[in-house]
């Protein structure tokens, strides 16, 4: 089937540039993912990097006030919405 068929490519890549070219490109990303910071809150290994700021006590405190008020909120809104479905169903009382 593929016999008489010629390739779409004009020029055959070389391998010798074209492996080592891609060996060195992996090497690379591995180096930099080794230093680079992991995620939110976590610090890179070793000599690089620093506390982040997700993890001081001010910022910790911070998310813990935003996560209460959003609870609040949430529960409220759930609240009124029992309270409206009450005089839905009973609207004497």
């Amino acid at each position: 089937m593929a016999g008489g068929r010629a390739s779409g490519y004009s020029e055959a890549m070389l391998d010798r540039f074209y492996l080592p070219l891609l060996a060195l490109a992996a090497i690379a990303a591995v180096a930099l993912a080794l230093v680079w910071p992991q995620g939110l809150g976590d610090r890179s290994p070793g000599p690089f990097g620093q506390t982040p700021v997700q993890r001081t006590p001010e910022m910790q405190a911070a998310m813990k006030r935003e996560t209460d008020a959003a609870v609040r909120r949430v529960d409220q809104a759930r609240e009124a919405v029992r309270n409206i479905q009450q005089q839905a169903i009973a609207p004497d009382q």
